[in-house]
């Protein structure tokens, strides 16, 4: 494992970390990518990203997968004014302005993604605050290396204070996409921790599991290691590495209950991370900085693990114990005909 140190123009220096493979077994070259939003400025995100996509693709990569709301942003240390029986004005400006800095899907934003997918010949995951009308979603888009957009997974369980500013996905947008370089899907941050949903993923054959994420602490890689293991599949988890000024200065911006932050102080500390189906750990992790971090995926590997062991195959028990997914859309309104919605839509 070497680092490459590679300037980014406008940008810090980002690290390319290479892992070679087994040249007679097909392989992909994947990517995460460790960076920062430009919180409140999705234009500016938006910049940043292809930046960072051009940079993963120089290097031959062929899948580039971002971390939890990049575009958008996560709100780390806001608690948007809310305590039981109480919200302030200033937490509601607060997530007026968040709410502006989300996406519609689909929307221009997810166009001009496609856009770069396409322009980089790369499959690029992103995470993104979806937007829909006055509900936000914590998200996580597909596109392919053409430049179509694929497909969403939504959050289906934010994370504690995350539930008063998400709302929650449905059993529809828990895809798995069967790709050229392979069965690609998404789990965010703490909702890999639910056995279930896991075990819905295994059985649409992922191969190449994404894990976006917020959590940088060590036990984050425990549970990284185990899916890796468990799923007989690649392991790419990409989280944000932030400082404090890579958020709005105070008094705009507040991480409450958190003291003595400077502009230097690290308020994420990455850990982006990239495991095979074997349990070892091809790249990373790293909390050193803002990088791009890369391994080539030996694709046999998940032949040779899913042999040991195959959870929803071989090793399952379906006579003794089932799981059924509820995946068709939810909605709290249905209207009998299209008409009843476009008056309602129009009033």
């Amino acid at each position: 494992m070497a680092l490459v140190p590679t300037p980014v123009a406008d940008g810090p220096v980002f690290a390319e970390v290479h892992m070679g493979a087994d040249s007679s077994a097909p392989t992909v070259r994947a990517t995460v990518v460790q960076a920062s939003t430009v919180f409140y400025d999705t234009l500016a995100t938006l910049d940043k990203a292809e930046r960072l996509l051009a940079e993963a693709a120089s290097y031959g990569s062929q899948l580039v997968v971002f971390p939890e709301a990049f575009v958008g942003g996560y709100p780390r240390g806001s608690n948007f004014g809310v305590t039981i029986g109480n919200r302030t004005a200033k937490g509601k400006e607060e997530f007026r302005k968040y709410h502006a800095a989300a996406i519609d899907v689909p929307g221009p934003e997810v166009e001009r993604l496609a856009v770069m997918a396409g322009k980089y010949k790369v499959y690029l995951v992103m995470g993104v605050i979806e937007r829909d009308g006055y509900t936000l979603y914590c998200t996580v888009l597909f596109f392919d290396s053409q430049g179509q957009f694929l497909g969403k997974h939504r959050k289906v369980m934010p994370t504690a204070l995350e539930r008063i500013i998400w709302g929650f996905g449905d059993g529809s947008t828990i895809p798995v996409f069967e790709t050229p370089i392979g069965k690609i899907g998404a789990a965010i941050c703490w909702e890999n921790r639910m056995p279930l949903l896991r075990t819905a993923m295994y059985a649409k054959g992922i191969e190449i599991y994404c894990a976006p994420t917020a959590d940088s602490r060590d036990v984050w890689q425990a549970s990284m290691t185990h899916i890796a293991l468990e799923g007989g599949c690649f392991i790419l988890s990409a989280n944000q590495f932030c400082r404090r000024k890579d958020y709005p200065p105070p008094p705009e911006y507040v991480f409450s209950g958190i003291e003595d932050l400077t502009p230097d102080s690290v308020v994420c500390a990455g850990g982006s991370v990239i495991i095979s189906p074997s349990g070892t750990v091809l790249a990373g992790p790293n909390y050193e900085g803002e990088a791009l971090i890369s391994a080539d995926l030996d694709l046999g590997e998940i032949a040779r693990a899913k042999f040991d062991f195959d959870v929803v195959g071989h090793y399952s028990r379906p006579e003794v114990l089932t799981l059924v997914v509820r995946d068709h859309p939810t909605s709290p309104v249905t209207f009998t005909s299209a008409s009843g919605k476009n008056e309602v839509l129009h009033k």
